[in-house]
Parts: structure tokens; C-alpha cells; sequence
């Protein structure tokens, strides 16, 4: 039987509860409107940005604090990233899946960690690294007691500063475990491309989303925000917040 397709949406990071509070409503919304469960996803702390000066967030413990806000208040399952093995638990406290970022996800212990909270691990693929390497992550996390294990595809490195996106590593991974997710917005990062920070062109955004549709993605993940040219975080990559809809609509067709 074929799964129904999973949603995560939300802002890069964490800028503030107006922010915040604004995605959850268009959320809950959509949620309602197309009858579908699209989890809230934000970071704590972005600690691996480019430069030195860029925001990182509110940090662990306010962080948290405001995830679990939404939640209460909105009724929304949470996805949130670690860096660090010692910022699990807490996480882990607050979060229904807990996702372990693109260049970190070899990190034996980081994924080990993630494992033990019991709570659902994601893996995004390593810019570096086939679709068919990351069932070795996958075996770590397993191996460490997770239950339930998803992947994530966020595109290739090509060259300075520019991503590609390879499709066939979904089916490769879809044969590793079956909820594979397209990371639609970061893929078309051009990272460190925009002198010190991370570009980006958001426009490409909707074909990356129809074409893992094609070769089978079960998930789809979108960083939102209400104004991306004033994010603080992947503005140039992130998707309109008024045009969530129109996309998700797209792929429930």
C-alpha cells in the first residue's frame, strides 16, 4: 500500500515567537483545509553557517522552550535538528523527530544519541555522499536502538558553491527504508555563494518538489517563512509562506 506523503514545513530558524506563531497559524490552516498532518520544523541553533557574524538563534534551552510553546498552543508535531550529542535528550524531550544534519550525518555518536531518545530519527544525506551510502548512517542509528529511521535528500555538492540533485539517490534509498523525504528548498542552495552567506534561488522550489514526486519521495520538506528576504536564516532558498499551499495542494494531486 503506498504511503501517504509526509510534509515538514517551517522556518530556517528560530527568530522570534511572532514568526514562529504566524507559520504555525498558516499550519494549522493548510492542515485543516487539505486534511493532511505537516509537521513544524525550526532550529535552536544553526551551527554551521557560513560566517562567523550570521544569526544562530535563541540557543538549547529558550529554544526549546518555544517549540514546546507551539505545540501546547497549536497542536503540531516538531522536528527540530542537533548538532551536538549532548543536546539530544533535551531535544528529544520536545521534538516527535529528531533530525541529524547533512554534514553531520556519519557522526557515529551524534546518531547514536539521536537513537536512544526513542523518538524518530532523520537523516538527511551529506552533500558528499550516494544515496546508497547512507544505509550505513541508517545501520548506526538502528544498531543504537531507534525504531523508526527516515532519510532525506538534499542535493549533491557540484563544483564551488552550487548543488545538484541526482533523483535516482531517492530510489536508491527507498530500498533502505521507506519514508525517503526531498529536502525542496535547500536543494537549491548555492552554499557560501553569496559572499559570506548562503544563496539561493527559491524559485526552482515547486519543480524540485513535483520531480522527487516522480521518482517516488514519500516526504516533503519546505523551509517557509512570511518575508524570506528578511530572513535571518536561507532567505534566498526558503519558499514564500503564502505559497506553502498552492505547492502542497500540487503534490496531493
Amino acid at each position: 500500500m503506498e504511503k501517504a506523503p509526509l510534509f515538514i514545513a517551517g522556518p530556517c530558524v528560530i527568530e522570534s515567537e511572532q514568526v514562529l506563531r504566524i507559520v504555525a497559524e498558516e499550519i494549522v490552516k493548510l492542515n485543516a483545509q487539505l486534511g493532511i498532518d505537516i509537521i513544524f520544523k525550526s532550529s535552536f541553533d544553526k551551527a554551521n553557517r557560513t560566517s562567523v557574524s550570521s544569526f544562530r538563534g535563541p540557543g538549547l534551552e529558550k529554544g526549546l522552550q518555544m517549540l514546546a510553546d507551539i505545540k501546547s498552543r497549536y497542536g503540531l508535531r516538531i522536528l527540530t535538528d542537533i548538532h551536538e550529542s549532548w543536546q539530544a535528550k533535551a531535544a528529544g524531550e520536545v521534538a516527535d523527530v529528531l533530525q541529524i544534519p547533512a554534514f553531520l550525518c556519519r557522526q557515529t555518536d551524534l546518531l547514536a544519541s539521536a537513537a536512544r531518545t526513542g523518538r524518530i530519527v532523520n537523516i538527511k544525506k551529506a552533500q558528499f555522499l550516494s544515496g546508497k551510502d547512507m544505509r550505513y548512517p541508517v545501520e548506526k542509528a538502528l544498531d543504537a536502538g531507534a525504531t523508526e529511521v527516515w532519510l532525506t535528500e538534499r542535493g549533491n555538492i557540484y563544483g564551488y558553491n552550487n548543488l545538484v540533485v541526482d533523483f535516482r539517490n531517492l530510489a536508491d534509498m527507498l530500498d533502505i527504508v521507506p519514508r525517503v523525504i526531498m529536502d525542496c528548498t535547500h536543494s537549491v542552495q548555492r552554499p557560501g555563494g553569496g559572499n559570506g552567506q548562503t544563496n539561493g534561488d527559491r524559485r526552482f522550489v515547486p519543480q524540485m518538489a513535483l520531480a522527487a514526486k516522480a521518482f517516488g519521495a514519500t516526504g516533503y520538506f519546505f523551509e517557509v517563512h512570511p518575508d524570506p528576504d528578511k530572513a535571518l536564516s536561507d532567505g534566498p532558498n526558503m519558499l514564500e509562506l503564502s505559497r506553502l499551499g498552492e505547492v502542497v495542494a500540487s503534490l496531493l494531486k
